[in-house]
């Protein structure tokens, strides 16, 4: 028992702290890699191209929600990217395929508030990719919910 205590309690040291170094400033939270090119965000970089704030529901959590953060349209017109596929992972090595063309404007976001605080990894942050889900059914799919990756790290970008 006094194993499984301090396992726990190391696991909520190390959630705890990581969630707090994410939102420290300058640290990196997200990584975009396109080719040879390697562009790091804070989070006053990802404020910097423009927040993007919506109210929707989600499958994950309760009532509506209100996300602010970057759209992944911004990101890919920042970074000179016209097509190719965002291959979007977390800090867990989870990762998603998500077509640049699909991520056009009016949809997701790279959420880095939730409800106006910051996301902790426990609340599925620093990071989430968050689309309007209650703007149009087409956003109501099962394809839709799996792109929608939390403790988002990183993204490398496939032709």
């Amino acid at each position: 028992m006094k194993r499984l205590t301090s396992a726990l309690l190391c696991l909520f040291v190390f959630f705890t702290a990581f969630g707090a170094a994410a939102q420290d400033a300058g640290a990196t939270l997200l990584t975009v890699t396109n080719g040879d090119e390697v562009t790091e965000y804070d989070l006053q970089a990802l404020e910097a191209l423009g927040a993007t704030t919506f109210e929707t529901t989600t499958i994950w959590t309760e009532g509506m929600q209100s996300f602010t953060g970057v759209p992944l349209a911004t990101i890919a017109a920042a970074l000179g990217i016209e097509g190719g596929v965002f291959v979007a992972s977390a800090i867990n090595d989870y990762a998603v395929e998500v077509p640049v063309p699909q991520s056009a404007e009016g949809g997701p976001i790279i959420a880095y508030r939730n409800n106006g605080a910051l996301m902790s990894v426990r609340d599925k942050g620093p990071l989430w990719i968050v689309y309007p889900y209650d703007s149009t059914p087409d956003y109501q799919s099962e394809l839709i919910y799996s792109r929608s990756i939390w403790q988002l790290d990183r993204i490398e970008m496939k032709n």
